[in-house]
């Protein structure tokens, strides 16, 4: 069958008689990948045009890379050639095709992260459901689960991907293994953290300086006291003005003692005396988070004298009245704690005689900074 063409095209004629397979370097394989597609929307027939779009399958559908611009070659393409070759009608080959040289040729993003929104098909690792469950910590690399009370990677991990971009700043007000603060270096992010404890500090402090640091990105620790640390001295001691992403996850009030320290929030004196302090490291964060950027609090409850106490909720109170909108919750399911390990039929048998349910779930809470006049 004759093919019938368009006349004109935008192809570089250096590109137009490329055949796939052909042996380049990688990052022109993906200009003479786009090059190639769009030289086939000069076909009026759909059965050649699909004969043309074919011969591209085997130079992708052997390639593990997943996103253009890695160094390891090709984008993933195999749902997008797919769905090209499926298609009944000129016009809708045309349509995906069209799709496919602009989900390649162009990079899209919201402005507060990374992610390719012509490619959003592609970042099936980062969670968009409201509830997460993960049946253990990772402990990967420098996540050590040394520390009492420690936060579950995941959750910084997730959070930094959505809500930053790499070389942004991070700050951490109740930092104590450095959890937030590994997670910055493995995602080329920096990192400021802030603890109380000084024995803390200094372990949490080893155990980031061992992370590999492939990007070459800052990550500090400091010892003080989050409801009167002077934030701005902070940034600007690292050349900064703002952070681009606040993450807190203090004490549950009472819960676990962490330390002898009365500034510290876990032996405040009562739900209310903590909420206090806790407001405090709000206010004093927020004056270096820039404004539309996100704050995110991983919070619980607590049983108080047979009581439910809604913590959780009463620290999201706290959050709003500085000037945050609560944008989203996420309910995330620890399957597996510290605290609960090997005591699962104690802990059982506590519930059905004491007419209440076993914690299994923490709150994130996800605000965002509220613009100058908004």
């Amino acid at each position: 069958m004759i093919s019938r063409m368009r006349r004109g095209s935008h192809t570089p004629a250096s590109n137009r008689n490329w055949i796939p397979g052909k042996e380049n370097r990688s990052g022109q394989n993906n200009q003479l990948i786009i090059d190639y597609l769009a030289e086939s929307l000069r076909y009026e027939d759909l059965k050649f045009l699909k004969g043309r779009v074919r011969k591209l399958e085997p130079f992708i559908r052997g390639n593990k890379s997943r996103r253009l611009g890695e160094e390891a070659g090709y984008p993933y393409l195999r749902e997008d050639l797919d769905q090209i070759l499926d298609s009944r009608t000129l016009e809708r080959a045309r349509h995906y095709i069209k799709r496919l040289v602009k989900s390649l040729s162009e990079f899209k993003t919201n402005g507060i992260n990374d992610i390719n929104l012509n490619r959003w098909k592609e970042y099936d690792d980062i969670i968009t459901d409201s509830l997460w469950i993960f049946n253990r910590r990772d402990t990967s690399g420098s996540h050590l689960g040394w520390y009492w009370g420690n936060f579950v990677p995941q959750i910084p991990h997730q959070i930094i991907l959505r809500f930053t971009k790499r070389g942004d700043w991070v700050l951490d007000p109740f930092a104590g293994s450095g959890t937030s603060l590994i997670e910055c270096i493995r995602l080329g992010r920096n990192g400021l953290g802030v603890d109380i404890s000084p024995s803390t500090v200094r372990r949490a402090s080893a155990m980031i300086a061992k992370e590999p640091n492939l990007f070459g990105v800052t990550c500090e620790l400091r010892k003080g006291d989050s409801t009167t640390a002077d934030f701005h001295r902070i940034c600007l001691s690292h050349g900064i003005k703002n952070v681009q992403l606040v993450i807190m996850h203090p004490p549950y009030f009472d819960i676990i003692k962490f330390g002898k320290n009365k500034g510290d929030l876990s032996n405040a004196t009562s739900v209310n005396s903590f909420l206090e302090k806790f407001g405090k490291v709000v206010k004093q964060t927020s004056t270096v988070l820039e404004d539309g950027r996100y704050l995110v609090l991983v919070a619980g409850d607590k049983y108080q004298d047979g009581e439910w106490v809604p913590l959780g909720f009463q620290m999201m109170e706290e959050v709003k009245k500085y000037g945050f909108k609560l944008t989203s919750i996420v309910v995330k399911n620890f399957e597996d704690t510290r605290a609960k390990r090997d005591q699962k039929e104690l802990w059982r048998y506590r519930a059905l005689s004491g007419g209440f349910y076993v914690f299994k779930h923490e709150y994130i809470f996800i605000f965002r900074k509220r613009k100058k006049g908004n």
